[in-house]
């Protein structure tokens, strides 16, 4: 289905005026082709565009909104704030109890501090790791996505465990070559680059859940090798929870795996569908940071009562709704409806999971764990699966290897449409690609 006259019209001045014609680079749909949709609202599982063309949704603003579109009681929760001011510049009551409502969830967790978004709270997270060691390394994994702070937009370069080099134009070597990169599931990478520099190492950086780059499920025994290889070095272990966090578990992927790490940073579903972020830790740790310690951190919206009113009524809601225990039915539920459509497919695929969060691997086996071994002709066959479920009226992520999420406005039915969808969406994946069969 092409786009309707009003989303082309809309793009095209978009591309006169916002670079790519976007103002985040993957809605562009330049890996899938074609217009992108201009949303113009949404509620509860579904969006609707331009044209007045209904989509059932799985993208959710990529994670934050694990209580579907437009819930009335966090646009309630965000009326009342607004209604007695938007923003201060000034302590308010409302970021004092979001505050208390994620210590009280993740656990370790004793102080935190809100920002803007994600990337503002790994860039500030990493900053206080360096401050509060005195070390100025930072180990990142190949495949994780930490956001676009210039110290991790890098990727690896040759040998098992690298020297960063640059993965956006724009970033200094000198920044690069503080960062070091080691592939993900591999125990025996990070022990050698800690035997070699573990006294330079200010932190280990991961999403436990990595979901930028496909979802490569980790295992326990990895995550488990990190915090003790960090804890005998003397360096921190942080935990990138933008995405899992408040969504795989209460306690994020902390509680899921029973791994608590030094620092965790979160954003996405903790500002309720607001641009929000959060790091935080132990109160010792954390006390390296301004005014009370020589880690500078600022932020003129920070802790805006608008957001932290959207945050505090998601957390509240998920409490109080059981909405963890249902998003795990509703996963199971997809798993059960697809396993058919899998084993039929024409084409590789395969079915990532964890919780509300999964991923259609369209490469032969199972879902890889390591970027490494992803397939990147997965993206071709993607693009005809992305424009066959768009037609069939399903949004799934513009990308292939960008992940899907559930919400809790989602409903059993809801699977089923995408379950029967997907076989026609498959055979156009196989045409795409030349008719491979799954092997």
């Amino acid at each position: 289905m092409a786009a309707g006259p009003r989303c082309e019209e809309l793009f095209a001045r978009a591309r006169r005026v916002l670079p790519g014609g976007v103002n985040s680079p993957v809605r562009a749909y330049r890996s899938v082709g074609g217009t992108p949709l201009v949303v113009r609202r949404a509620a509860g599982a579904e969006i609707e565009d331009e044209d007045g063309r209904r989509y059932l949704d799985f993208v959710g603003s990529w994670g934050p909104l694990v209580l579907g579109h437009a819930h009335p009681e966090v646009l309630a929760a965000i009326a009342e704030a607004a209604a007695r001011g938007t923003t201060f510049g000034a302590p308010c009551a409302l970021e004092v109890e979001l505050a208390e409502a994620l210590v009280a969830a993740y656990p370790g967790l004793e102080q935190v501090r809100c920002v803007s978004s994600g990337t503002e709270a790994v860039m500030s997270a990493v900053r206080l790791a360096r401050g509060a060691t005195g070390r100025d390394l930072v180990v990142k994994f190949s495949g994780c996505y930490h956001g676009h702070a210039d110290h991790l937009l890098v990727a690896a370069g040759s040998g098992l465990a690298t020297f960063g080099r640059p993965a956006s134009a724009g970033v200094p070597e000198p920044f690069a070559a503080l960062t070091r990169v080691l592939p993900l599931d591999d125990e025996e990478a990070a022990r050698a680059l800690f035997a070699r520099e573990g006294e330079r190492i200010a932190a280990v950086l991961i999403e436990p859940i990595p979901a930028n780059n496909g979802l490569l499920l980790q295992r326990r025994e990895f995550l488990a090798t990190l915090a003790e290889l960090t804890r005998a070095a003397g360096a921190l272990l942080v935990f990138d929870e933008v995405i899992s966090g408040f969504r795989v578990a209460r306690g994020g992927a902390a509680e899921l795996y029973g791994i608590e790490p030094d620092l965790a940073t979160f954003g996405k579903i903790v500002g309720g569908g607001l641009p929000v972020g959060a790091f935080g830790g132990k109160r010792a740790t954390m006390a390296h940071l301004s005014p009370e310690g020589g880690v500078y951190q600022a932020g003129t919206l920070s802790g805006n009562p608008v957001a932290m009113a959207a945050g505090l009524a998601t957390l509240r809601l998920l409490e109080r709704d059981g909405v963890h225990e249902r998003l795990e039915a509703l996963g199971r539920a997809l798993e059960r409806a697809l396993a058919p459509v899998v084993a039929a497919s024409p084409t590789p695929v395969a079915l990532a999971r964890v919780g509300s969060i999964f991923w259609l691997s369209l490469q032969p086996g199972p879902p890889p764990r390591a970027a490494e071994a992803i397939d990147p002709g997965a993206a071709r066959r993607y693009a005809a699966l992305f424009h066959a479920l768009l037609d069939a009226g399903i949004a799934l992520a513009p990308s292939a290897f960008e992940v899907g999420f559930l919400s809790a406005a989602h409903t059993e039915g809801d699977i089923e449409r995408l379950a029967a969808a997907l076989p026609a969406a498959l055979e156009r994946a196989a045409a795409a690609a030349g008719g491979e069969r799954a092997g």
